[in-house]
């Protein structure tokens, strides 16, 4: 590559923090869903939000950069695709939750956490990320929106891509909002369900069953996952959740999960594989490994890394299905 270009894509892993603050401020202003209804002005979207019209009118110009936004004619603006990707109803939740303060101070401490092997996120707010979102509850409906949004776009393909029609019993661990627990009850008529969660996050999922119209076949159960999950189910699903951890606790958390399965039951997890040998198109894989490294402690994890778990826990990986989206399905059953 010559050294005009590489300094060139120097400068955008540089400035890639700014891209992420525009996105943020579009969505927290609404501009994206007001587009949802059609082009519109510079003038208009500033009145309809109450921006200051010059500056707002270069953020959108730098919206149109990014491919978010489109500029026609007459100096009005329209959604492109991305930009639909990022309304309310889609990802937007996530570019708030990314992009707030309490994510850019954590991350703002990763040196400390190479260095050190401490969680970036305790050492800035002195609490585990869990305790903080509890004690800020505003955080913990911001997390809990991002996590859905990101859920409901991988919930269908999830379902597609594993069936868990043959599961009487499914119980969702760390289940969050119940996101993926409509998507698997609505798929699956004759499939009954429990969505376990800490008590301060479960019922938050009690009105999304409701609206989708399984919260007769769902049990919502209140709990702390390390203590133990609850028992005889046919699948314990744990989307989201290995990554939060390290390695002794993610196969504690299996342990337990394959003490409480009925005899022929399987442990269902949902989650990214990064390859053995990582390359560019790897990229959101091994961000998302750090981000699990600062604010969690946890990590993404290989294949075979999944399978070294399992076998800690009493588990054999029998099979890892590919989904549409980033996320693989990893069957875990038990080891004879």
């Amino acid at each position: 590559m010559p050294e005009r270009e590489s300094r060139a894509a120097a400068m955008r892993l540089i400035s890639a923090a700014w891209e992420s603050q525009c996105v943020r401020v579009a969505v927290e202003l609404g501009i994206l869903d007001l587009l949802g209804d059609g082009p519109m002005t510079g003038a208009e979207l500033a009145a309809a939000t109450e921006a200051d019209g010059p500056h707002l009118g270069r953020l959108l110009r730098a919206l149109v950069t990014l491919e978010v936004l489109e500029a026609g004619d007459g100096g009005r603006f329209a959604l492109a695709p991305t930009g639909v990707a990022l309304r309310s109803d889609a990802l937007g939740p996530a570019a708030l939750f990314f992009a707030c303060d309490v994510q850019w101070q954590n991350w703002g401490a990763l040196s400390h956490c190479v260095l050190t092997g401490e969680r970036a996120f305790d050492h800035v707010q002195g609490m585990r990320n869990w305790d903080y979102y509890a004690a800020h509850p505003e955080m913990g409906a911001l997390f809990d929106a991002a996590m859905a949004a990101m859920t409901s776009g991988a919930g269908s393909a999830i379902v597609a891509a594993y069936d868990f029609g043959r599961h009487g019993r499914v119980v969702d661990v760390g289940g969050g909002d119940g996101t993926l627990m409509a998507e698997i009850l609505g798929a699956n008529p004759g499939v009954r369900g429990v969505l376990m969660d800490r008590e301060h996050v479960v019922e938050r999922a009690r009105p999304g069953l409701e609206a989708a119209g399984v919260l007769a076949r769902c049990e919502l159960f209140a709990g702390d996952f390390s203590d133990g999950v609850p028992p005889g189910g046919d699948a314990y699903v744990l989307k989201s959740v290995l990554h939060d951890w390290a390695d002794a606790e993610a196969a504690a958390l299996l342990g337990r999960c394959r003490s409480a399965m009925a005899p022929a039951g399987a442990v269902v997890v949902v989650e990214r594989v990064v390859p053995e040998r990582v390359s560019a198109a790897d990229r959101a894989a091994v961000l998302s490994d750090l981000n699990m490294m600062v604010n969690n402690g946890g990590r993404e994890r290989t294949e075979r890394e999944f399978a070294a778990l399992g076998a800690a826990a009493g588990l054999r990986l029998a099979r890892t299905l590919p989904t549409e989206t980033p996320f693989s399905v990893l069957e875990l059953v038990a080891d004879a």
